[in-house]
């Protein structure tokens, strides 16, 4: 899917957060991926596919995140967005974190990870 009529497009690596701004009335589309979207004093949890599009309904900040590779073309948005990284620990940085908080010793065999 092209983003003709789009004014632009996104590619994001997983876990890459945007943050909008009022940004009542844009439209985000996702040509591939999944986007996840929250905004602000609303309860809703918006998830996009690849094929969906969502018209951003309220002013405030609006949260879209990445949840694996995505493309996504944003219509009708003239601001800057803030973009960061949202990288959450993998399992076995988690793991070893966690080892180390109960004291763990290095060598000790019985905190061995599977992998």
């Amino acid at each position: 899917m092209a983003c003709n009529g789009y004014d632009k497009v996104w590619e994001l690596a997983p876990g890459e957060l945007v943050q909008l701004d009022d940004a009542r009335g844009a439209t985000l589309r996702v040509t591939r991926g999944a986007l996840w979207i929250t905004l602000q004093d609303d309860l809703r949890d918006v998830v996009l596919a690849a094929g969906d599009s969502f018209t951003i309904d309220r002013d405030g900040l609006t949260l879209a995140e990445a949840q694996d590779t995505t493309v996504a073309c944003v219509r009708a948005w003239r601001g800057n967005e803030i973009r960061s990284s949202a990288r959450r620990p993998q399992l076995a940085e988690r793991v070893t974190g966690w080892l180390t908080s109960i004291g763990a010793a290095d060598g000790d065999r019985r905190f061995a990870p599977y992998y």
